[in-house]
C-alpha cells in the first residue's frame, strides 16, 4: 500500500511525507479514529516508504515488494484482535527492537489494536518509549486513544484520523463494487464512513435486507400482537446481525427526524425509501420518533449484556409501536 493508493486523509499524508523528507521522522506515532477508515494503511504505506531503497515508498523496489507481502524482516505487527495485548508480548517486541536491523536503516513496529494493553504491557511498553533506540520506529493504532496511559499518549506524536467523508466513501463504493449512485450513497451512510465496514459483511445486508426490515417495521401498530412477535421471531434468527438491524432502524427514524425538520433528502440515509419515509412522516411525531430512539438504544444495552434475546426483541417491538 503506497501513499497515492489511499483515499483522502490528505492531511495526514502531508505530515509524515514531511517527516519523511526532512528526515525528522519521530520515535512514535499514535494513530487515533474510529477503525476501518484508513490508519492501518497508512501506517504500512510510512513503513513502505521508510524501508523503501529510493526512498520513496515506490512500491517496486525489493523492499517495497517485501512490505508489500507482509516479510519484510525490519517490520514487526502485533494484533490485539480483541483480545489482550500482553506484557510476554512486548517484552518479545522488545527483544525484537533491541537487534539492528537486518536490512533496512529502520526497525518497524505496528502495534494495531493498541488500546487493549493489559497494565503490565503498557508499562513494558512505556519504557521503550521513554528510552527509545535509535532507528525503530513504533506505530500504535488505537479507536480508543482514551483507554491508553497518559504517558503513553504523551510521549507519542498523535495522528488524528477522522471517518471518511460520505460523498467521497459513494464514489469510492460506486467504482469498486459498480453499485448505482443510490446505492453506493445508502452503503457509504450506514458504514459511517468506514471503506472496511462498507466492503465487509453487512455489505449485503445493508443492501439488500434493509428495505425489507423497514417496511417490516413500519407495518407494525399498536394492538398488533402477533405480527409483533411473529417479527420478534425473525429478528431473532438474525442473531448475529442484530446490532446492523438497529443500526438500520436508527437510520430510517434518523431520516424521518431530518424530513421533520424540512432537511434536502440529500442529508437522508435511505433515499432508496423516500416514498416510505414520506407516508410514514404523515403518520408520527417528533416525539414519537425521539421515544423510538431511546427504545433502540434501551435494546441495544440490554443485548449486549446477554439480557434474554427473545424478550428483548419482543419488548422493544412493542415499545416501538406503542410510541
Amino acid at each position: 500500500m503506497t501513499f497515492d493508493a489511499i483515499t483522502g486523509h490528505q492531511q495526514q499524508k502531508n505530515i509524515l511525507l514531511r517527516a519523511l523528507s526532512s528526515q525528522r521522522v519521530a520515535h512514535a506515532y499514535l494513530f487515533e479514529g474510529p477503525d476501518g477508515i484508513g490508519k492501518r494503511m497508512m501506517a504500512l504505506a510510512f513503513a513502505r516508504a521508510l524501508l523503501c531503497q529510493n526512498h520513496t515508498g515506490c512500491g517496486e523496489c525489493p523492499a517495497c515488494l517485501k512490505v508489500a507481502s507482509h516479510n519484510h524482516p525490519d517490520i514487526h505487527l502485533l494484533e490485539a484482535n480483541s483480545e489482550a495485548l500482553k506484557i510476554a508480548q512486548i517484552r518479545s517486541l522488545q527483544q525484537e527492537l533491541s537487534l539492528r536491523p537486518l536490512e533496512g536503516k529502520y526497525k518497524v513496529c505496528l502495534i494495531d489494536g493498541a488500546e487493549n494493553f493489559t497494565a503490565g504491557a503498557a508499562n513494558a511498553l512505556l519504557k521503550t518509549l521513554e528510552e527509545p533506540r535509535s532507528g525503530t520506529l513504533i506505530v500504535l493504532l488505537t479507536n480508543q486513544p482514551e483507554k491508553l496511559l497518559p504517558t503513553i499518549r504523551s510521549r507519542c506524536q498523535r495522528l488524528p484520523f477522522s471517518p471518511l467523508p460520505k460523498p467521497q466513501l459513494a464514489t469510492l463504493l460506486a467504482e469498486k463494487l459498480e453499485l448505482s449512485t443510490t446505492q453506493s450513497l445508502v452503503l457509504a451512510a450506514l458504514s459511517e464512513g468506514s471503506l472496511k465496514k462498507a466492503l465487509g459483511p453487512n455489505r449485503d445486508f445493508f443492501l439488500e435486507k434493509r428495505g425489507q426490515l423497514i417496511q417490516s417495521l413500519s407495518a407494525l401498530s399498536s394492538g398488533s400482537t402477533i405480527p409483533t412477535f411473529s417479527f420478534a421471531n425473525e429478528l431473532e434468527k438474525e442473531k448475529g446481525s442484530l446490532p446492523v438491524i438497529l443500526d438500520i432502524f436508527q437510520a430510517f427514524y434518523r431520516d424521518l427526524l431530518l424530513l421533520k425538520h424540512d432537511r434536502p433528502v440529500e442529508e437522508l440515509i435511505n433515499q432508496d425509501l423516500l416514498g416510505l419515509l414520506q407516508q410514514q412522516n404523515q403518520q408520527t411525531t417528533t416525539a414519537s420518533l425521539l421515544v423510538k430512539l431511546k427504545v433502540l438504544e434501551s435494546a441495544r444495552f440490554h443485548l449486549q449484556r446477554n439480557v434474554n434475546r427473545r424478550l428483548t426483541l419482543e419488548v422493544m417491538l412493542m415499545r416501538i409501536t406503542a410510541a
